[in-house]
């Protein structure tokens, strides 16, 4: 389990942020020092990172796997790159959903190999060797960007409408990862998921700076098969609420929720527990794509539960449809004109 982000990252004018101001100036003027000074190596594919500016989930997993269909109908091979937060191997490999466990890659890599070879390496560049030697012509970071470990073609930054980026402070005093004005020097363009206004700040700043601002909206697959059942709804996530919320669009009944913390990994308790509480308040059990790839290639506790769940699976569609075409072919232009000079 990780630590959750604090409460009060997400409020105006607490005092808290106003007592820890002094570190966040500290915290990202270090941030700032490590951005605008990396010098990173290049890839030799074109790398597509998709990132956010905040500690926390905002979508990114998604909005990676909508660019890679898209790369894949436009002829290119793509592969994702990744850190594999959460996982226990630390040495550079391709995730393997077919016998690794969360635990062997972390979560959100299981979820991208199931859609395309997906490189899990703490060295990116060692990364981006792995994908070009398992095929791959197109590389999609998810994450990655204030790292600077990689140098990148074109950086998408995904922010959560519905949540924003809380405060507006930096860490410890807010959620933001480096200054927002720093970030979005380096970004090519912004794309808010979902619906809300809370990321109205970083457009209003995203404008002013010039930077391309797409939309983007989650669309639940095959909503129908939930709507008028009751459940016991269970997420590990950023933001639990956001899930809880979504499937209760779809018609569905929650008559109990728990939550986890982010990357969470259930424990043969955790699932006794779960299991045990849906069956004494008579409801079915269910949870996000990304909690139940913990489940996948688990012991035999894990496997049965796996066989009881239902998984509320979502994708990232662009709004319009073509700009996920036209954000690839800018990578790869970008990459062209780094390769040749051009």
């Amino acid at each position: 389990m990780t630590a959750e982000a604090p409460p009060f990252w997400w409020r105006q004018r607490d005092w808290r942020s106003l007592l820890l101001y002094p570190v966040s100036l500290g915290y990202g003027a270090v941030a700032q020092s490590r951005m605008d000074m990396a010098k990173p190596p290049s890839a030799s594919l074109p790398v597509l990172c998709v990132g956010n500016l905040t500690v926390g989930g905002a979508g990114k997993t998604p909005i990676a796997i909508a660019l890679a269909k898209t790369a894949r109908k436009m002829g290119y091979s793509p592969g994702f790159l990744t850190r594999g937060y959460g996982g226990g191997l630390t040495h550079p490999r391709l995730a393997d959903p077919r016998k690794d466990t969360s635990w062997h890659s972390g979560d959100e890599p299981m979820l991208l190999a199931e859609h395309a070879p997906t490189a899990v390496a703490a060295n990116r560049m060692t990364g981006a060797g792995l994908l070009t030697g398992a095929g791959c012509d197109f590389a999609i970071m998810d994450d990655g960007f204030q790292s600077a470990r990689l140098q990148f073609d074109f950086a998408l930054i995904v922010v959560d409408a519905y949540r924003g980026i809380g405060n507006g402070h930096v860490i410890p005093g807010g959620p933001l990862r480096a200054p927002l004005t720093v970030q979005l020097r380096r970004a090519n363009a912004i794309v808010t998921l979902g619906e809300g206004d809370a990321a109205d700040q970083v457009i209003r700043r995203a404008a002013k700076a010039g930077k391309p601002l797409f939309r983007a909206r989650t669309r639940v697959i095959n909503p129908a098969k939930f709507a008028r059942r009751r459940f016991l709804a269970f997420a590990g996530i950023g933001h639990p609420q956001k899930f809880f919320d979504t499937l209760k669009s779809t018609g569905a009944e929650i008559g109990a929720t728990r939550e986890f913390g982010d990357h969470h990994a259930y424990s043969d308790g955790d699932i006794a527990e779960l299991a045990a509480e849906a069956e004494a308040a008579g409801l079915e059990l269910v949870t996000t794509q990304k909690d139940a790839v913990r489940f996948v290639n688990g012991n035999s506790a894990a496997t049965a539960f796996l066989s009881k769940l239902e998984v509320l699976k979502i994708e990232a569609e662009f709004d319009p449809a073509d700009i996920a075409a036209q954000i690839v072919s800018e990578t790869v232009e970008a990459f062209r004109r780094r390769q040749y000079g051009a």
